[in-house]
């Protein structure tokens, strides 16, 4: 995770998330979905084709596409359907594997480019070699925007600027990846056994 300029940020004390200064609850709902993308693990496909997945209702080119693809590790998926990204997807992404459909809904989030982009245990379902290759990618490919990645993968941890360690919802530590599992036994113990744990 990361605040870049204007990006979102919430206080240990409950104050709730703000926007640019303002509380993200005072700001109108359209804003808020310019601004704001969430995307969590169980993000659904839908029927059509593979283009107008990823696009998600907004304009994208197919390069922008191809490159969201290739940091979610999906490249693979792509070359595998019959008419690329002209391919009809089944409804709720039948026909790809739970790793598959996950990567296809990061590489749409990615895709729609955000100013904010909230990422809810986005390498759940690969395996480590890929989730440590998503984890350097994804910071590389939103460099300069806010992404908030709520995760306990160290493989992943480890690529975000800022960690900020969270116990019953409260702010208790921040720092690097490194600074926290070297000084912080809550945030080892977490990591350590959150990566077990899969």
């Amino acid at each position: 995770g990361g605040a870049g300029a204007g990006g979102v940020e919430a206080t240990a004390y409950g104050a709730g998330p703000t926007l640019g200064g303002r509380a993200l609850a005072d700001l109108p709902i359209d804003v808020v979905r310019r601004t704001v993308v969430v995307n969590d693990p169980e993000a659904r496909l839908f029927s059509g084709s593979l283009r107008a997945q990823l696009r998600a209702g907004r304009p994208a080119d197919d390069t922008t596409l191809v490159r969201a693809l290739g940091t979610a590790h999906a490249t693979e998926i792509l070359h595998s359907l019959p008419d690329g990204l002209d391919t009809i997807v089944e409804e709720k992404g039948r026909g790809f594997s739970g790793g598959q459909r996950q990567r296809l809904g990061l590489a749409r989030a990615l895709a729609i480019d955000p100013p904010v982009l909230v990422l809810i245990e986005p390498t759940s379902a690969v395996d480590a070699h890929t989730e440590a290759r998503i984890g350097e990618e994804l910071a590389l490919h939103r460099r300069g925007r806010t992404t908030v990645v709520a995760t306990v993968s160290p493989l992943v941890l480890h690529h975000t600027d800022r960690v900020i360690l969270l116990v019953d919802g409260r702010a208790v530590a921040s720092g690097t990846h490194a600074e926290l599992l070297s000084g912080n036994t809550a945030y080892r113990d977490i990591v350590i056994r959150g990566g077990d744990d899969r």
